[in-house]
């Protein structure tokens, strides 16, 4: 999913050629600009498995349907992603897993509550519903 989403980032931000030239739209790139786009995709595409050909082509659909804002939102999330250390990532899955089990209307007003806190107290929040530490082994 994060590769899908960073190569529809890359083909919607394209670099300026110059400063002040902007690059024409998709249907005036020529097909060696527009070939030089999609070989990354088409290469992670055929390594993929059918499962996850199936994901790539949802989040694409996802993708095309979300408003400006929406895009926006979920580059930044996909930034904010990068960033996390493994804990962090672990801690945000858990997270994640725990409020998709919940009924919706409590899941509803738990995310109200998230939106609502500063980045600090969300953070707080997520060591303090962290996952519990699994056992060593024997």
């Amino acid at each position: 999913m994060r590769t899908l989403l960073a190569t529809l980032l890359l083909l919607t931000a394209l670099p300026l050629a110059h400063a002040q030239d902007a690059l024409p739209a998709w249907e005036r790139l020529t097909p060696a600009q527009r070939e030089e786009l999609i070989a990354p995709l088409r290469e992670r595409w055929n390594a993929a498995p059918p499962a996850q050909r199936q994901r790539m082509l949802q989040h694409a659909r996802r993708w095309a349907q979300m408003t400006p804002e929406q895009r926006q939102r979920a580059q930044h999330g996909m930034q904010r992603w990068k960033r996390m250390s493994p804990e962090e990532r672990q801690a945000a899955r858990a997270a994640f897993e725990r409020a998709r089990a919940l009924p919706p209307e409590q899941r509803k007003a738990l995310m109200q509550r998230l939106r609502q806190m500063t980045p600090e107290q969300r953070q707080q929040w997520l060591r303090d519903n962290a996952a519990p530490k699994a056992a060593p082994a024997p």
